[in-house]
């Protein structure tokens, strides 16, 4: 062969080799930065909607409740879309003329409902189920963001496989009581702002998470039971769910303060465990069973 190739054509054959080596590589490592980018994960990406609704005038400005909206998020696998009725509750008297409402009045003029983008847009195959996790302590900023602060909706995280995963390997880095789950602004324990809880008898029937109370004050130093909260208040007891300093998450039935044990939790480390271990949550190893995520 040495009649038909230079002595050089080795070293070039080498080189040919190395040099697909890194091509395939470099599409590879391109392909992979492609498949996180917002390009194809939509994070930040604002969708046209028939009416810019306005989650922080609403929210934060207004200061409506996730649930007056999303109806079923706390008894349902999804949350819901509010109906025109729901809209029109306040805009048959306000804003009665916007032109920027018009998509509502007509719709509630012919009865067909609005088209609206869907901006969390889970793969068919995935099933999510809101109602398990807005019960075991999985706030909605964790996955949605600071919503009260987006006058237009987006996507804050990727909602891929992986970043799944990654909560479920380690649940008590997000996970809170279950009445700080609509506390948009909650940043977990910390020195500075200490999280105090006790866990009472579970009950047969009732909710694993409806066990613990939680509280943001001294129970000690208080000077009286802290506020008694759930997710699901009785309008009788929502008055008492005002003071701003105190938070819980156990029914009114739980026993008085001066008999449950209170914990204090300088870190969120701390206070996810603790939470995960009452909440009765499964770790990522005890989910043998892939329909769990996918149907």
């Amino acid at each position: 062969m040495a009649q038909i190739f230079d002595r050089s054509s080795n070293a070039l054959a080498r080189m040919s080799l190395v040099l697909t080596g890194f091509i395939i590589i470099a599409l590879g490592v391109t392909l992979d930065t492609l498949q996180r980018s917002p390009w194809v994960t939509r994070q930040g990406q604002r969708a046209d909607q028939p009416v810019p609704f306005s989650h922080k005038h609403h929210v934060q400005g207004l200061g409506l409740q996730c649930q007056y909206c999303h109806v079923s998020v706390e008894k349902s696998s999804y949350a819901g879309i509010p109906p025109t009725r729901t809209c029109m509750n306040c805009h048959a008297q306000i804003w009665t003329n916007a032109d920027l409402l018009e998509p509502v009045r007509q719709s509630w003029a012919t009865g067909q409902s609005i088209v609206w983008t869907k901006v969390h847009d889970l793969p068919d195959y995935v099933y999510f189920n809101h109602e398990i996790h807005v019960n075991k302590g999985m706030g909605c900023s964790s996955c949605h963001g600071r919503v009260d602060e987006m006058p237009i909706m987006y996507q804050q995280n990727t909602l891929q496989m992986e970043w799944c995963l990654n909560c479920h390997r380690n649940p008590g880095k997000n996970i809170r009581p279950t009445s700080e789950i609509y506390n948009m602004a909650w940043k977990g324990a910390s020195e500075l702002n200490p999280v105090w809880c006790a866990a009472a008898d579970k009950k047969t029937g009732t909710p694993t998470a409806q066990s613990v109370t939680c509280t943001t004050s001294d129970p000690s130093s208080s000077g009286g039971d802290p506020q008694l909260a759930s997710l699901k208040l009785s309008p009788a007891l929502f008055a008492q769910a005002q003071m701003p300093a105190q938070v819980s998450d156990t029914p009114a039935t739980m026993l008085p303060a001066s008999s449950l044990h209170y914990t204090k939790f300088t870190s969120q480390e701390a206070l996810g465990g603790f939470l995960i271990e009452h909440y009765n949550i499964r770790s990522s190893r005890e989910l043998s069973s892939c329909e769990v995520c996918h149907r």
